[in-house]
């Protein structure tokens, strides 16, 4: 087995066993919501956690962003990351791989590496990296912020992080011309949403980053976490070229495979246009994908058919 917990294993055995009670924090575990948010007085603290593992090629370039995704998502502006480091050996190369992939991208976008742990662990196969992120905000948005009436939007696409891994860690095994899979590696590049995150912080009443499970399951977990239905046109989707015909040479839906890259959110119907104009604007492509509606049950409608339980990221399987 592979991939997040059941909902139901995390209520059983994790969400209600959080230590000592303190009522500084405003959000602490809940499903669909990425980060904790921690009351400061005039500044929320927003913090997130995120092991990386599977892509062997870049961990260090998206474990940074990864991390720095959930709390930009948030609302706030990641600025410290922390980072444990466990190698299968003692293979200085694979250690200097990764630390100068952690301190470049950390440095393009702006964030300091405040500390951390590395070790070595000889029954692991690959690298494994857990990786904590911290930021302020004096606005946090929730995953679990969305209203009825809402529109539910997504920028640049689903499957960027998706398709930069298989352009790299799967370029030996999938017959494609060089140039896809090199326009494609190009992609780690636009993973981070820390920008899009900016200019919908202000505007949106929910967000979320797509990760495991790409854009159906973040998709699924903002419904949840909100507590609605989200009724949502697969086609309004945007896939790149690339993304497609990197997802058919795998075998897999390019809407169920690792998704960074793209921002969800959902703001008023009064809002979104704005809020489009504004993400355009700023060069970063967009598309109203679908609205928030009332629910007894959360669940996703995508197209025809009723998504009611979490998804299993198809990439999974590749590495098997």
């Amino acid at each position: 087995m592979i991939g997040k917990l059941d909902p139901e294993l995390l209520e059983a055995f994790v969400f209600d066993r959080t230590g000592a009670a303190d009522e500084r924090v405003r959000q602490g575990s809940a499903y669909g919501e990425d980060t904790a948010a921690i009351d400061l007085g005039d500044e929320t603290l927003v913090v997130n956690s995120d092991p990386i593992s599977l892509a062997v090629e870049r961990i260090g370039t998206l474990g940074v962003t990864i991390a720095s995704n959930d709390v930009a998502a948030s609302g706030a502006r990641p600025a410290w990351l922390t980072n444990v480091i466990f190698l299968p050996n003692d293979e200085d190369a694979t250690l200097d791989a990764i630390t100068r992939q952690l301190d470049d991208e950390a440095e393009r976008l702006g964030i300091s590496i405040v500390g951390g742990h590395t070790e070595y662990n000889p029954s692991l196969e690959s690298p494994l990296l857990s990786l904590t992120c911290l930021g302020v905000t004096d606005r946090y948005v929730p995953t679990g912020g969305a209203e009825a009436g809402d529109r539910v939007l997504i920028t640049k696409g689903a499957a960027i992080e998706g398709s930069a891994i298989l352009a790299t860690d799967f370029r030996e095994s999938l017959a494609l011309p060089p140039s896809v899979f090199d326009r494609a590696e190009a992609f780690f590049g636009e993973l981070s949403v820390i920008e899009e995150a900016t200019i919908l912080s202000k505007r949106a009443s929910a967000m979320h980053d797509p990760t495991e499970g790409g854009v159906v399951a973040g998709l699924f977990e903002l419904a949840v976490a909100s507590g609605v239905r989200l009724t949502v046109d697969p086609d309004a989707i945007p896939v790149r070229e690339e993304t497609d015909r990197l997802c058919a040479a795998a075998g897999v839906d390019p809407l169920r495979v690792f998704g960074s890259g793209a921002l969800l959110a959902t703001v008023s119907e009064d809002g979104i246009d704005d809020a489009v104009a504004a993400l355009e604007a700023a060069g970063i492509e967009t598309a109203v994908i679908g609205t928030v509606e009332s629910a007894d049950e959360p669940s996703l409608q995508l197209g025809e058919v009723s998504v009611t339980e979490p998804v299993v990221d198809e990439m999974y399987a590749l590495w098997s």
